[in-house]
């Protein structure tokens, strides 16, 4: 969680885009979704002023240009006390949705490995699938950590289901190496 005082300071963008061809809007879209910009309205999105979404606020505004389009930075703040804590409000209450899908994700995950090993099916490529799921999950996990400035409640959560995953994956992978090691009994025997 990065160091955000009370008094946080936001940049709202204001982005206008040419109706045609979409795709320009979505890739926009898709980069302030990617890095948590709140969405205020149509166009009008708004970050924490700190160092973690300069990146992502750089590369919209640039997709914004490349795109034929108009993109405005503000800096803002709220006008009083009450104004200031309904926007970190709702900008944590983003992030503990963020943190929500990515627990239901970790469920999945979880409940696709007990899937393989209720099947029995402990191949190399089944792991490798599982690992690369895994790392998706820890790659998710450290881009939100990232954008959670006011640390959610759920942030804690996450972070030992994730170490839940990992310990999972690994029971898995052992029983993977365990089945392709095993030696074959006299039934299994080929002549």
């Amino acid at each position: 969680m990065t160091d955000v005082g009370q008094a946080t300071r936001w940049l709202i963008l204001v982005i206008r885009l040419p109706a045609d061809p979409s795709r320009h809007r979505v890739a926009v879209w898709r980069e302030l979704r990617r890095i948590g910009a709140l969405s205020l309205g149509q166009g009008i999105w708004a970050v924490p002023e700190v160092p973690v979404f300069a990146d992502g606020v750089r590369r919209a505004l640039e997709l914004t240009d490349g795109a034929g389009g108009q993109g405005l930075t503000l800096q803002a703040s709220g006008r009083t006390a009450e104004d200031a804590a309904r926007f970190r409000e709702m900008f944590a209450a983003a992030r503990s949705a963020d943190w929500a899908e990515f627990l239901a994700d970790c469920g999945k995950f979880e409940a696709e490995i007990a899937k393989e090993i209720r099947i029995a099916t402990f191949t190399l490529a089944e792991l490798e699938e599982e690992e690369q799921s895994l790392a998706r999950l820890r790659r998710r996990h450290r881009d939100l950590t990232a954008r959670d400035v006011f640390g959610a409640p759920e942030a804690a959560e996450a972070a030992i289901r994730l170490k839940w995953c990992a310990a999972v994956c690994e029971d898995y992978a052992e029983r993977v190496f365990a089945a392709l090691h095993a030696l074959p009994t006299s039934d299994e025997e080929t002549p």
